[in-house]
């Protein structure tokens, strides 16, 4: 494995780094999360026509960049350091490879040069907190998350020969409420014999309720979907490959997107609370030449470098067939709660202040961890695939 980075992946952090200080300080992240959008379609706009960042990792033939998952991991370890709303995530990291991978060459070539440039933005519909289980960051993936049934989540009813109709409720669908294109989940042929498969649904159709929820992290826009007969597309054809098989393969690529997004949180958080015990005096002295902070700040930069060095990794792995994305995901999840929290503890009385941004990276972790985690899960299905603590017998 070679550790070190690319000219290109180099430029590309740096030149994001630069504009997201410009475009995406505390007052204008502020001002972004209350708008409608959740987001500043400006920055947007600007992410996708100065670096291309919604087609990184698309290929060129569909006006991507070509890029790989380490750039990508890259671009959001920058984005994760000022917590920049955008829909990124959802339309790049987790919508766009399911596209690639499940969609018709029609429907390629109509929906993904659309989200390279930036003017589609996408979101995946799970029905119920069940995210990473389709993802198969936590369990199995059997497909009883989308439910099926009397199960609830979404039922898919087919009318004539290619038409479907959408009915059912999803909660929880990051940028759901303003995403272009949704990418839906849900379950058709009946409850013996039911199977989950990927319809798309413009953001206008008629019958679909779109409510933007209150979330715990302002900056991770979400949404609860009513589908009342909504009119669907299905996502490639009859015989497309396994959707929970694809749904699986896609998890580690998020997981490891994710952990270096956190890692970069992590770091900023950790800068800024150096900072402040630089300048914080007590006693006549500045906090930070205590021994008891200095031994503190310490624990939590190891921490942040062990998460940065496994997400690193992780990135590195997607390459070359190893999927360590969950445990990356686990470690960065840590870093991040433990470097904000020992953040608003040191900042002292500010610190757990509205106008401090101190609880917004804090929010941030707690907020990953409900949608993505929690750690002690993802560690224990990563334990399990490895099968860690089946006994076996040993041979003297």
């Amino acid at each position: 494995m070679d550790a070190s980075f690319t000219a290109e992946q180099d430029e590309i952090r740096r030149t994001l780094r630069e504009l997201l200080q410009k475009r995406c300080g505390s007052a204008e992240l502020r001002a972004a999360v209350a708008t409608p959008a959740g987001h500043d379609p400006a920055l947007w706009t600007a992410l996708a026509q100065q670096l291309g960042l919604p087609g990184l990792a698309l290929p060129e033939a569909y006006g991507g960049v070509g890029c790989s998952a380490t750039e990508l991991a890259l671009a959001a370890e920058e984005t994760g350091r000022f917590l920049a709303p955008s829909p990124l995530l959802a339309t790049a990291v987790l919508a766009a490879p399911l596209v690639l991978a499940l969609g018709t060459d029609t429907q390629r070539a109509r929906l993904l040069p659309c989200i390279a440039a930036g003017s589609l933005t996408a979101a995946l519909a799970v029905p119920g907190p069940a995210l990473t289980t389709a993802l198969t960051l936590t369990g199995p993936n059997g497909g009883e998350w989308a439910g099926g049934g009397r199960a609830g989540g979404v039922q898919a009813r087919q009318v004539g020969d290619s038409g479907w109709r959408l009915y059912g409720q999803v909660a929880q669908v990051l940028d759901g409420h303003s995403a272009e294109l949704l990418l839906v989940a849900a379950h058709t042929g009946g409850f013996a014999r039911s199977r989950t498969l990927l319809f798309l649904v413009v953001g206008d159709a008629d019958g679909l309720v779109r409510v933007r929820q209150t979330a715990l992290d302002a900056t991770r826009s979400q949404a609860r979907l009513e589908l009342r007969d909504v009119e669907a597309e299905l996502l490639g054809a009859d015989d497309s490959p396994n959707v929970l098989r694809e749904l699986s393969v896609s998890g580690d690529t998020v997981a490891t997107v994710l952990a270096a997004e956190a890692v970069g949180a992590a770091d900023r958080a950790l800068e800024r609370t150096v900072h402040y015990v630089k300048q914080r005096e007590q006693f006549g002295r500045a906090i930070g030449s205590f021994q008891a902070v200095k031994h503190r700040l310490a624990d939590v930069y190891v921490q942040v470098q062990a998460a940065k060095s496994a997400a690193y990794y992780a990135a590195w792995a997607i390459g070359n067939g190893e999927r360590v994305g969950g445990l990356a995901l686990a470690q960065a999840l840590e870093a991040l709660r433990t470097a904000a929290s020992e953040g608003i503890q040191l900042h002292g009385g500010i610190g757990f202040t509205w106008e401090h941004d101190a609880h917004l990276y804090f929010k941030r972790a707690a907020g990953d961890e409900l949608l993505f985690g929690p750690v002690h899960r993802l560690r224990a299905y990563a334990a399990e695939g490895a099968r860690l603590f089946e006994s076996r017998e040993v041979t003297v």
